[in-house]
């Protein structure tokens, strides 16, 4: 594959040559640094700290691109990476390169891209540089329009396995169709109708010296999407053949998952409702890894995505060996005049989601549930486990009070199954009620002060928490922001996580520094994860693009 991205690389080199007032050169580059310090509050040592403690995550890309054609890469230079994210990422290189071709309906891209078949619970290459996440495909991808309405797409590779790619091969086909768009008759039709399919596959050689494992692991998913006047309407379902692996304890069940949405939608009103059933789903490219990344798939947490220090302690990561819930969501703003709406009006966001364990049971008497080299167990699928993982309801009410001042108000109730979601089994289930309490506030042209002031309650983990912001920007080019989090709950030991911060943009360009303590946790992005460690120091971060 190699050979093929730098021969056609290669041969576009009198293209750009000859047609280089054609085209347009663009990218972006990213340097994120700390140093790192001894905390004895923290009971960080010299032990804890690697021996350097000046650590990078740093990035550029470059970008060529005309009327048909765009070739670019990312060189990436870890050196040496940043506590929190895995060391197998140490190192520089071209981490990714590409070249694409676009003409007349047919896209083909040679080297590394990024895709997602549906929802992305069949297929779904992507990059979250927060979670050190990159499961892009080094392979070659078509994709076709032959017809109105019709959208094709094949591909074939490897995945990203930090500076490697992993031992798996996937191949995947996805077909879509507008009928709206494909068929005259149904044009003016108000109801508009999505269908889409997909047909993936993973090979891998079986080397297993106890299991015999299949060498092709096949899925298939069906979906649909209807759209009339106000209301959308939508669902897919996937099915995934026998796939043993050290995530589900090498067992020989097939997976299956489904995902459902209703939502309406009208000026000063929304509502979505979204529903999902997920069993033994986790489809890796290496059966033997436990982590996260090289998954072909991904599966939605259903959860509100939080801004809001406290309310991000607690958050919830997918359970793809089983987990049933639900996700809802209700947007109003109250009208001007009124007495809630005041001048300007006043927006509503309230949100509730759960999620619960499937029913799982045995096979029969003599195998245990979920026991290697058996089907593991079975499941009824309308049946809701007897166990909570995670409840959220959370309710926002923001106000405009006057041309200079913004309140904003939340509340968020908190059910967290620790031992299931992070393993802390002392633990249990965390109940936690948070309060957040946030002003805007334009002193004049271009200089504004943000501040907030958060509370989180619980009787379990850590105990309460206080945290306090205040912000102050000079737009467009500089901010300043202090904060402290303050863990006075703990009956271990009360702790406080101070932090400073200044920043200045020019143009394209930003810098931001600050300097402070971490708290220890988990960090999540859609129901991705990853550690982060307790820390204390000063960061640098430095982006541009052109």
């Amino acid at each position: 594959m190699k050979k093929v991205l730098y021969t056609l690389i290669f041969c576009a080199g009198p293209l750009f040559a000859q047609g280089i007032e054609n085209g347009e050169i663009s990218g972006n580059f990213q340097s994120n640094s700390q140093i790192y310090y001894e905390d004895a509050d923290l009971g960080i040592s010299s032990e804890n700290l690697p021996d350097e403690r000046f650590l990078t995550n740093s990035f550029a890309n470059i970008i060529y691109a005309t009327r048909n054609f765009s070739t670019g890469l990312r060189y990436e230079a870890n050196q040496n990476s940043l506590l929190g994210f895995d060391k197998r990422y140490n190192g520089e290189g071209i981490a990714y390169r590409y070249a694409q071709f676009n003409k007349d309906g047919l896209d083909i891209t040679v080297g590394n891209f990024y895709e997602q078949f549906g929802s992305g619970m069949i297929l779904r290459a992507y990059e979250e540089k927060n979670l050190g996440y990159d499961n892009a495909f080094d392979g070659l991808r078509l994709k076709y329009s032959p017809f109105k309405g019709v959208y094709l797409k094949s591909l074939v590779g490897k995945q990203r396995l930090y500076f490697d790619n992993a031992e798996g091969i996937v191949r995947g086909f996805d077909g879509e169709i507008s009928l709206n768009e494909t068929f005259g008759a149904l044009s003016e039709v108000k109801t508009q109708i999505l269908i889409g399919g997909s047909v993936v596959s993973k090979f891998q050689k079986d080397m297993d010296p106890i299991y015999i494992l299949p060498e092709n692991v096949a899925s298939w998913a069906g979906r649909f999407n209807l759209y009339h006047g106000k209301w959308i309407m939508g669902a897919e379902y996937v099915y995934k053949y026998n796939d043993p692996s050290a995530t589900n304890n090498f067992i020989y069940k097939e997976g299956q998952a489904l995902l459902a949405n209703l939502s309406y939608s009208k000026k000063g009103f929304g509502f979505s409702l979204t529903g999902k059933r997920i069993d033994n789903m986790s489809f890796n490219s290496d059966r033997n890894l436990k982590g996260q990344e090289v998954s072909i798939n991904y599966l939605p947490a259903l959860t509100k995505q939080h801004a809001y220090t406290l309310a991000t302690i607690y958050p919830y990561g997918t359970i793809a060996n089983g987990e049933m819930g639900i996700q809802t969501e209700l947007n109003y703003k109250v009208k001007k005049g009124t007495l809630l709406g005041g001048e300007y009006g006043m927006r509503i966001l309230a949100n509730f989601s759960n999620a619960y364990g499937i029913h799982k049971a045995q096979i029969d008497e003599d195998t245990a549930l979920g026991e290697s080299g058996t089907l593991g167990y079975t499941s009824d699928f309308f049946k809701v486990g007897d166990e909570k993982y995670f409840q959220e309801f959370s309710i926002e009410l923001s106000r405009k009070i006057n041309r200079k001042l913004k309140l904003v108000g939340s509340y968020i109730n908190t059910h967290y199954n620790s031992t299931v979601i992070v393993g802390y089994d002392y633990h249990g289930m965390i109940k936690a009620n948070i309060l957040v309490f946030e002003t805007q506030y334009k002193l004049k042209p271009k200089h504004s002060v943000r501040t907030e002031i958060q509370h989180l309650s619980t009787e379990q983990h850590e105990g309460n928490w206080a945290m306090g912001l205040i912000e102050y920007t000079v737009s467009p080019h500089y901010f300043f922001a202090l904060q402290n989090l303050y863990n006075y709950g703990n009956e271990t030991k009360k702790m406080h996580y101070p932090n400073i911060s200044a920043g200045y943009t020019k143009g394209t360009t930003r810098f931001a520094l600050g300097y402070g303590k971490q708290r220890q946790g988990i960090f999540c992005v859609g129901g991705v994860c990853r550690e982060v460690p307790k820390s204390n120091g000063i960061s640098l971060s430095i982006t541009s693009s052109f």
